[in-house]
């Protein structure tokens, strides 16, 4: 009997210990999904030995956490930075996993692992919207998916997840607005959805989160008022800069210690409640519009220790007997409306205490001081503004009453005329040039390509870091920019090579700028055009300013880039030198190359850019020939100059240059029309141009007159054809019937396939025969 009890206990054992390692194998091929999906980023080559992941030494990057054999946390910090440089609206992402990747797929993959309850995926490059099944994680505490590429809404199946605590999804694309209901998960303490493209209204149901500690929204397009937040009992962090925010405040929960709520558009005075938080540390509520002075109290709270008022609108004066907290280390008043005298607890940098006051109307230090009547007409200003909009606004409202009534006329019309006119344009709109062409492949698989607007794989990125140069470095490397150095002078300045002193050839373009900028101002615009890199940019590789010296005014800048040694396609395409002619398929391989630098400027940047310079002249070749496209996102800095106008030199555009800067798919239509060509035609040959539109581009007459001998002897037919084809579709006259430029990477891309294959064949062929 004690033998059977053994020889049960033992097989009980054995069975517990064979789920168990069944179980710890099944976790750990989930783990190898998960890597396998996320493209085996090199954090997880921890991965690759046979060692119980659960045992396997946590890093700063990666850890695994498990509780007796199941796996409860996961944490992994990849380097795929999602650093989102944001300018007038204007934000580039940097990396993200291949077009391949499927976030369905890895979420699914994830939920398998259902005993989860921290989940930190950050910097990983994961792009689309996040499915609603991450709540199939419903012992989840903690998820962060910062800085990777998720957009769209957040999924409001999340609100299922009632365990979940921190919700962090900072520098992202998340695009729709703030979720209502945010309030059902009871155990919420911090809401982190900094740096995304968020809209609309901030519900009023964020004001019943009674465990809520941190609430931070800052860097989003969130409108409309503040809530009343006094219901947050727990709420210490209240980040909600750089939206459009546009109330009075509110007054704030009692336990509050940072106040973040600059560069908005709030209104109306400072509540007094404001110095009655005993608990506030650090307040900034600069770049608003706020009026009046700020409460006394405010400045001697016991634990204030940063206060930030700058870039509002504070009138009248400080009173004389103001007092200041013994925490309190920085003060910012500059850029308002002060008058009169200031308090002596702040005077400057008294008690090692920082106090700026600049750009008032303040008795003391007249030279960064306005004139009294300043901040006194700053507000008879503002008197007559409030009557002046009255009056505005009652014309506005009659005036929309009859606009009103006149559309409701017009609908019924434009309707009918519009339904007739879709109708006989839906007879005209040709079927896509695939569709034509002997492809093998049907319509339906063309129309629904991946738009892979914020997932373009760029590959590893080894270009240096962007950095700026002295005109002294400039001189040097240029020779003082001798005539030896010259280059040529494009649309955008002139341009020319130099050597740094590290050995390292550059081309440097230097640019007369008409419009007046001040120095941060192009030092922003700058800084978001050295974010844009892909392997078909010529990469920016630094700049200069040269400017008035205290920093008012712009004269000059210098854009230093990486120098292409094999000239541009124009002169790759002529007959002057044989030896650099390109054949069929490596022209192909230069377009190709052009129109995914041009699809990436278009959709994997936010917003697109467009008006890029695009001619043969600009799309330089490396010294393995690769295509780069130079003079990109010109318009960033140039926006301003008209080019039709005339230059200073008397250099007027042509009608080509001026008819590019319209549409980016009809100016890359007359570059492959030009490549086609090769040296039958000249770049500024605008009447040849529009000759070579207007033609049957399928004609065997037109291909003899105008295509390039080298073209037509190194190609196939199907592969000329496909081409010649989508060409047609790119220089059509009627923009609507332009196809987008992934449809015409789609065909290029299949044109040089069948080359390559009909190139393959005749090798074959010619193999036999020897």
């Amino acid at each position: 009997m004690p033998s059977l009890r053994l020889l049960i206990v033992c097989l009980w054992w054995f069975n517990s210990l064979s789920r168990t390692q069944q179980y710890q194998s099944s976790q750990t091929q989930v783990l190898q999904q998960l890597r396998k999906h996320l493209e085996f980023p090199k954090v997880l080559d921890a991965w690759n030995s046979s060692a119980d992941i659960c045992f396997t030494p946590p890093s700063p990057s990666l850890s695994v956490t498990c509780e007796g054999n199941t796996i409860t946390g996961l944490r992994i910090m990849g380097d795929k930075l999602a650093k989102v440089s944001s300018f007038e609206g204007f934000s580039v992402p940097d990396q993200t996993l291949s077009q391949d990747f499927s976030v369905d797929s890895f979420v699914t993959t994830l939920t398998r692992l259902t005993n989860l309850k921290v989940v930190i995926l950050v910097s990983l490059g994961i792009w689309g919207p996040l499915p609603d099944k991450i709540h199939r994680l419903y012992s989840l505490q903690v998820l962060d998916l910062s800085s990777n590429f998720f957009y769209g809404s957040i999924p409001p199946k999340i609100a299922a997840m009632t365990m979940l605590q921190t919700l962090t999804l900072d520098g992202n694309y998340f695009n729709d607005t703030v979720p209502n209901w945010f309030d059902t998960l009871s155990n919420l303490t911090i809401v982190s959805l900094k740096s995304n493209r968020l809209k609309g209204t901030l519900p009023r149901s964020i004001g019943r989160i009674k465990s809520l500690t941190v609430l931070a929204l800052s860097g989003n397009r969130i409108s409309d008022s503040l809530p009343d937040l006094r219901g947050l009992a727990s709420l210490n962090v209240l980040d909600l800069r750089d939206n459009n925010l546009n109330s009075r405040l509110p007054p704030m929960p009692k336990e509050i210690v940072n106040i973040l709520l600059s560069k908005n558009s709030l209104s109306g005075v400072i509540p007094k409640q404001f110095g009655e938080l005993n608990m506030l540390q650090h307040v900034d509520l600069s770049s608003n519009f706020l009026h009046g002075t700020p409460p006394e109290a405010l400045f001697s709270l016991p634990n204030i220790s940063y206060l930030n008022l700058a870039s509002n609108m504070l009138n009248s004066s400080l009173p004389s007997r103001l007092k200041c907290g013994s925490q309190l280390g920085f003060v910012d008043l500059s850029t308002n409306r002060l008058t009169g005298g200031l308090p002596s607890c702040l005077q400057s940098n008294s008690n090692k205490r920082i106090v700026k006051f600049g750009g008032n109307c303040l008795s003391i230090d007249p030279q960064h001081q306005h004139k009294e009547n300043y901040c006194k007409n700053a507000e008879t200003d503002k008197k007559v503004s409030k009557g002046r909009h009255a009056i505005l606004m009652v014309a506005v409202i009659a005036v929309a009453s009859v606009v009103v009534v006149l559309f409701f006329v017009l609908f019924f019309i434009l309707c009918r005329r519009n339904l007739k006119g879709a109708i006989a344009k839906q007879r005209l709109i040709p079927k896509r040039v695939a569709e034509n062409a002997p492809t093998g492949f049907s319509s339906e698989l063309l129309a629904n390509a991946r738009y892979i607007s914020q997932a373009m794989k760029l590959g590893p990125q080894v270009t240096p870091m962007h950095r700026v140069f002295t005109l002294e470095e400039l001189k040097e490397a240029t020779h003082n920019f001798d005539q030896s150095a010259y280059i040529g002078e494009g649309s955008v300045g002139k341009l020319y090579k130099g050597r740094l002193e590290n050995g390292t050839d550059v081309a440097i373009r230097c640019l007369a700028l008409y419009k007046r900028y001040s120095v941060r101002n192009l030092k922003l615009r700058l800084d978001m055009l050295s974010k844009l890199r892909h392997p078909h940019l010529v990469c920016l590789l630094g700049h200069c300013i040269e400017g008035a010296p205290d920093g008012s005014s712009v004269n000059r800048v210098f854009l230093v880039y990486e120098y292409m040694p094999s000239g541009n396609l124009r002169s790759n395409l002529s007959e002057s030198s044989p030896e650099k002619i390109l054949k069929w398929s490596e022209r192909l391989a230069v377009l190709i190359g052009v129109a995914k630098a041009v699809h990436f400027m278009h959709t994997g940047i936010i917003p697109g850019l467009s008006n890029n310079q695009l001619k043969t002249s600009n799309i330089l070749l490396d010294e393995h020939r690769m295509a780069k496209l130079s003079d990109y996102g010109m318009s960033i800095i140039m926006e301003e100059i008209d080019k039709n106008e005339a230059k200073p030199d008397g250099h007027k555009s042509s009608p080509w240059e001026s008819r590019k800067v319209e549409d980016d798919v009809y100016s890359f239509g007359f570059i492959i029309l030009e490549t086609l060509a090769g040296s039958r035609i000249s770049e500024n040959d605008a009447v040849l141009l529009d000759e070579m539109a207007a033609s049957t581009f399928s004609s065997q007459d037109w291909c003899k007159q105008i295509v390039d001998p080298m073209v037509l002897s190194t190609s196939s037919q199907e592969s000329l054809s496909t081409v010649i084809a989508i060409t047609g579709k790119c220089v059509s006259s009627h923009p609507s019937l332009r196809p987008s430029i992934e449809d015409v990477l789609w065909n290029l891309q299949y044109a040089a396939q069948v080359q390559a294959s009909a190139d393959g064949d005749q090798r074959s062929e010619a193999a036999s025969q020897t």
